[in-house]
């Protein structure tokens, strides 16, 4: 009752039980692996998933293990307070899908660190359920192919957005600019088109063409690279 507040950060901590901590390590990195394996078959980022996917291990089991060593001691929270106020993360998070799954990763590897493995079992079962039927779904009453196209000129035939856009718009059923960049004889644009019928994309490439012979002209699909 009557230890000093020294006393008490410096007696506040306590044994990290050895085969507690391996088990939930290993049960960290068996969920950021089903996680990373969720997000790369059912994410819709535009990034390389796959590679993204491997950040999931390292975060679950970096996280795990910082709540696993402070969690029973205040002086190690304060001092990891002080720690992160002079880290400075700069991550190239794109879209908000990306984020949605680090602080999953980050979730699990908070509950495991508390040893609330069983809700976080369950919690993440559940979300992945929903994640994967709420895919299926939308995938289900969604027939529409969702593209990403790129369109490139460099010659002297010098071709306007506006006449691009006209064949896309008459040959598909949506079109969205996304980016221009225009600069003298050169330019470049971006869409998010969705159409159908392949063969009238088809049918848009060849007036694309017309336009411009050398025009470059890239499809990809809006769900991403694997």
């Amino acid at each position: 009752m009557t230890q000093t507040f020294e006393q008490f950060l410096s007696t506040s901590s306590a044994n990290i039980p050895i085969l507690g901590f391996v088990l939930n390590i290993i049960l960290a990195a068996l969920l950021s692996t089903i996680l990373g394996w969720v997000y790369t078959k059912y994410g819709n980022a535009l990034s390389n998933r796959k590679q993204f996917a491997k950040n999931f291990l390292l975060i679950t089991m970096t996280t795990m293990l910082i709540i696993s060593i402070v969690k029973s001691s205040l002086a190690l929270s304060l001092g990891l307070v002080g720690a992160l106020s002079i880290i400075r993360f700069r991550t190239a998070i794109k879209e908000p899908e990306e984020l949605a799954y680090l602080f999953l990763a980050i979730s699990i590897g908070l509950g495991l660190g508390a040893d609330q493995t069983a809700i976080t079992i369950i919690a993440f079962i559940i979300m992945l359920i929903i994640v994967i039927v709420t895919k299926k779904f939308s995938t289900r009453f969604h027939d529409y192919k969702n593209l990403h196209l790129t369109i490139q000129s460099n010659s002297d035939t010098k071709i306007t957005i506006d006449a691009i856009i006209e064949i896309l718009k008459l040959r598909c059923d949506a079109v969205d600019l996304r980016r221009l960049d225009e600069n003298g004889k050169i330019i470049e644009a971006s869409f998010i088109i969705e159409s159908h019928d392949f063969s009238q994309l088809n049918k848009a490439k060849d007036e694309l063409r017309k336009l411009d012979d050398n025009l470059k002209i890239t499809f990809l699909d809006n769900k991403g690279l694997l």
